[in-house]
């Protein structure tokens, strides 16, 4: 091959723009398919339903209760005209309790829903951050690929000139062989690259009930945005927006409730009960007899037997207490999870800046100087590949580092329950 054709082949291959911003309308896609189809969304779904419907059990009356009987009856006979004490009964009576005790219980059911509603959303959250991990790691397998074929094809290109000039003893065999292995080397990589964007597909299908392998389309890896990111700013969005510690604060509100709702127990329950008695006339005499209408009032008697109330409400104060150390638990994870991925991102931003206006133009230019040395015999043929290799390392990593940049925001909004573009303003 000549010179020129080698040095068109070179610019083709580092000219391409790899990095054209994305607006991830693929990814959005995706994820709004994968809440949909969730069959964990479905269930908490299904679960916040439940709670819905025990409101009613718990805040209303329990059903009144008929009652039919005889009294007084005597055994000898059996006769209800024999003696004027027999009568026929029948009575109704409502249990009531305590006031205030049906809306307090209303009140932890009502909670139950908002917790329910926590879960869901953090089950989406969750969803969300999955789904888009996956996507960002298919993505990097495929443009890493596709820099593989191409440095694959620079190769090919190289061979056939190092062929070429073996034929004719201007190459060393051994320059022959060194080629060959990277050749072979750059196929390993392609396979291995193959078998990672084959499970970030099964990863991705699978929250879409499809086929492991079929296709997902993906977008472009945009650039890294240089913002700066402020700790207190970001935890300060954590504690009003994510889901989970909202859910906590709700279990506690309702340990709450339960403890109020549990004191209503040492405080009598009543019971209303009217019966209407009817008496035959006797028989012996012939004379009628009147008829009764009684009225009564029960009352429960709380004598907290064996401490089971005073146990209730202890129990709902050690909840309160589980539920903050619960809390605080949960904000000290998120703390050590924000400042490492603030960290995180930092670093990669800084990272991108010297690889995009340092190592990469460099890289460029001694791939190009060796090529051009290389041509007109100034230079050994394993420059040539050391510069062509370390131009593919380093555009490599280059993508990875803008992938883990979109991991890590994507982890921030998992961790704070917003939108990516709320926090990066």
């Amino acid at each position: 091959m000549k010179k020129k054709e080698l040095l068109l082949l070179f610019l083709f291959y580092t000219t391409i723009n790899l990095f054209a911003q994305s607006a991830d309308s693929s990814l959005n896609k995706y994820v709004n398919e994968a809440i949909k189809l969730s069959p964990k969304v479905n269930f908490l779904q299904s679960k916040k339903s439940i709670s819905e419907t025990k409101i009613a059990q718990v805040s209303n009356l329990p059903d009144p209760m008929l009652s039919l009987g005889i009294a007084n009856l005597p055994v000898n006979s059996f006769s209800l005209s024999q003696e004027p004490m027999t009568a026929k009964i029948i009575g109704l009576s409502q249990a009531v309790p305590f006031p205030g005790k049906l809306s307090q219980a209303a009140k932890a059911s009502q909670i139950d829903i908002d917790i329910n509603q926590q879960e869901i959303d953090d089950a989406i959250n969750e969803i969300i951050n999955d789904v888009r991990k996956a996507y960002y790691d298919l993505i990097l397998s495929r443009e890493s690929i596709r820099i593989s074929l191409k440095s694959k094809k620079l190769l090919e290109h190289i061979a056939d000139i190092i062929r070429a000039k073996y034929s004719v003893s201007k190459a060393s065999q051994q320059n022959l062989i060194q080629v060959e292995v990277a050749l072979t080397k750059i196929q390993e990589r392609i396979e291995e690259l193959k078998g990672k964007e084959n499970s970030s597909l099964a990863i991705i299908n699978s929250y879409l009930f499809k086929e492991p392998f079929e296709n997902i389309k993906t977008d472009s890896i945009p650039e890294i945005k240089d913002a700066p990111l402020n700790f207190n700013e970001i935890k300060s969005d954590a504690l009003k927006n994510r889901p989970f510690l909202k859910g906590i604060s709700l279990a506690k509100e309702k340990s709450i409730l339960m403890e109020d709702l549990s004191k209503y127990d040492k405080y009598p329950n009543f019971n209303f009960s009217v019966q209407y008695s009817q008496r035959d006339e006797l028989a012996k005499t012939g004379m009628p007899q009147n008829d009764f209408l009684s009225f009564i009032v029960g009352i429960s008697l709380p004598l907290n037997y064996g401490g089971k109330t005073s146990a209730k409400i202890e129990e709902a104060r050690l909840s309160q207490i589980m539920y903050e150390n619960q809390y605080q638990t949960s904000i000290q994870l998120i703390d050590r999870y924000i400042g490492t991925s603030i960290s995180k991102i930092n670093e990669l931003q800084k990272r991108e800046e010297l690889i995009k206006e340092g190592l990469l133009p460099q890289a460029e230019q001694s791939l190009k100087s060796s090529l051009i040395n290389y041509q007109v015999g100034d230079s050994d043929f394993i420059n040539v590949l050391d510069a062509e290799n370390k131009l593919y390392e380093i555009e490599l990593n280059l993508y990875s580092i803008r992938i883990n940049y979109l991991k890590e925001l994507s982890q921030i909004e998992f961790l704070t329950g917003t939108n990516v573009s709320q926090i990066i303003k």
